[in-house]
This record gives structure tokens, sequence and C-alpha cells, in this order.
């Protein structure tokens, strides 16, 4: 089976606000980047929408690495999800998960594949974490471009 990596990130201006998301695609010595904004957002939306828009970009079964600088995107989805879902998509305080709609649609672009989630620590030099940053921004920025 082929193993893609996949780094992912998101970007918010104001948290609500202007948001963008990152990804870039490496197998072997290929790589594919794609990138995305939305107008009213949230950071944790965009991180995990990098993710989403990262694994349903992938055409067949594949083993993939996808690193990601999100404690909640990682934590979400390896630790807390398998809870939330067993209680009926309520957090320990009985509240309603937040980001329902993208928890279910991740869950959906994983099943297909063998995923490892690694966690890199944000703005430490990482070099392609910061590529999907820059990816992230300048997607916020073409939105607000052509909202002018």
């Amino acid at each position: 089976m082929k193993t893609v990596q996949i780094f992912t990130d998101g970007a918010c201006q104001g948290n609500p606000g202007k948001g963008g998301w990152g990804v870039l695609l490496r197998y072997h010595d290929q790589e594919k980047t794609l990138s995305g904004a939305e107008a009213e957002t949230t950071n944790n939306r965009m991180e995990m929408m990098a993710a989403i828009q990262g694994l349903e970009a992938l055409k067949y079964p594949c083993q993939v690495k996808l690193i990601t600088d999100s404690q909640y995107l990682k934590k979400g989805i390896t630790e807390w999800i398998t809870q939330w879902q067993r209680k009926n998509w309520q957090t320990r305080q009985k509240k309603p998960v937040k980001n329902k709609d993208l928890w279910l649609r991740l869950l959906d672009a994983t099943k297909k594949h063998q995923v490892q989630w690694q966690w890199v620590k944000g703005h430490s030099g990482h070099v392609e974490n910061e590529r999907v940053d820059q990816l992230a921004r300048e997607a916020i920025l073409k939105l607000e471009s052509e909202e002018s």
C-alpha cells in the first residue's frame, strides 16, 4: 500500500473570522498543494478542513502519515471521538460537541485509509508546517481580495 505524507494547517484572522487552510501531499518526490478559505469560521474548523481536504484528495486507499500542529485535531480524532460517539455527540459536560459536522466528515474521510496522526509544534521552523501555514494565510488574503 502506498504511504503518503499529508501536512496540514489552518489559520484564522479573528476567531471567529476569516479563515484559511493549507495542505501539502507528498508521495516520494511528488508533491501537491491545496488550500481554501471561508469568510466566517474558526481556527479549529480550518485545522479540520485541511485534514479533510487532504484525505479526500487521495484517489486510492493509502497508508497516511498526517502531520498537524493542532492538538485539537489530533486528540479529537485519536482520543476524544470514541467517547463523543458513545455519548451521542455530547461532551463530558453534557453539551453538544462542537464541529460535529466536520468530525463526521473527517471520520468518513479516514475510513479507506490507514492514518497515523502526528503532532508537530507550530511556528517552530518545521519546514512543511511553515509551508502549509503560508498556504492557509495566502488563501485568506485571496478571499479578502475577492471580497473587495
